[in-house]
């Protein structure tokens, strides 16, 4: 398995990206509300990246037609925009990725559209707060199962399921690297970490058992059981000592 260590020059460029993702996300929370369709979203994403001199890094990519994912309610990942009108208390996952001077960016939030019923608002939070018990383990040293395990463990102590169909990845010059970042794992196996590896670890959680199918466009992947899906991730970059966050607003990076 080769996995691509990143120069200080390949970080400071990765960062670059990733404060385009950035923006753009911050963009949609300002953005997501009843009456807004996902195609809107779509435009005002597409519109910002290319004023900031990037690519969408999605458009395109296997055929994906737009510039981000947009999935709603028990839609989990890869939802394509379009006429869909968001209505109060749908919950939406929304991913996005970005490449500048040839390095992707890649992250993902889950937002309320309104107000929403206290499950959806425990899946959200449930879904970030595993990504952060993961992304804490993304440290020299430690191994990729301990960023499975902590995942794991996070969702299902307030009982949610972890999608394990779906995984991180390497991330980089290319939006899917090595190595695969599973969301569930046992501590202290698997591919031990290094300084210098550039993680997306995304956990997809839901609130009921994790099983998933994809509609009929190919592309969304829903759960099986109809339950709500929520999806959280950030770019990380490994280091000897606390983990950056390169897709997140105010990080000083070398």
């Amino acid at each position: 398995m080769a996995i691509a260590l990143k120069s200080a020059r390949e970080v400071r460029l990765m960062r670059a990206a990733g404060l385009v993702v950035a923006e753009v996300l911050n963009l949609m929370r300002e953005s997501v509300a009843p009456g807004v369709t996902t195609r809107e979203l779509d435009r005002l994403a597409y519109e910002l990246i290319v004023r900031r001199g990037g690519q969408p890094a999605f458009l395109g990519y296997h055929g994906f037609p737009a510039s981000i994912c947009t999935s709603v309610n028990e839609e989990i990942v890869h939802g394509i925009p379009g006429d869909r009108v968001l209505a109060e208390g749908d919950i939406i996952a929304i991913d996005v990725g970005v490449i500048l001077e040839g390095y992707h960016g890649d992250a993902a939030i889950t937002l309320p559209v309104g107000r929403v019923s206290p499950e959806a608002e425990r899946l959200i939070a449930a879904t970030e707060g595993a990504f952060h018990a993961g992304a804490a383990q993304a440290v020299a040293g430690k191994r990729l199962g301990d960023i499975g395990a902590a995942i794991q463990s996070y969702a299902e102590e307030r009982g949610f399921s972890v999608v394990r169909e779906y995984t991180g990845h390497g991330v980089g010059r290319a939006m899917h690297e090595e190595p695969t970042v599973l969301n569930y794992g046992r501590p202290g196996t698997g591919l031990r970490l290094r300084a210098g590896m550039t993680l997306a670890i995304e956990p997809m959680l839901t609130a009921g058992n994790g099983m998933t199918r994809v509609l009929a466009d190919g592309w969304t992947v829903v759960t099986a059981d109809g339950s709500l899906a929520a999806h959280y991730e950030h770019t990380v970059l490994v280091t000897d000592d606390d983990p950056v966050l390169l897709t997140a607003p105010g990080t000083t990076v070398l």
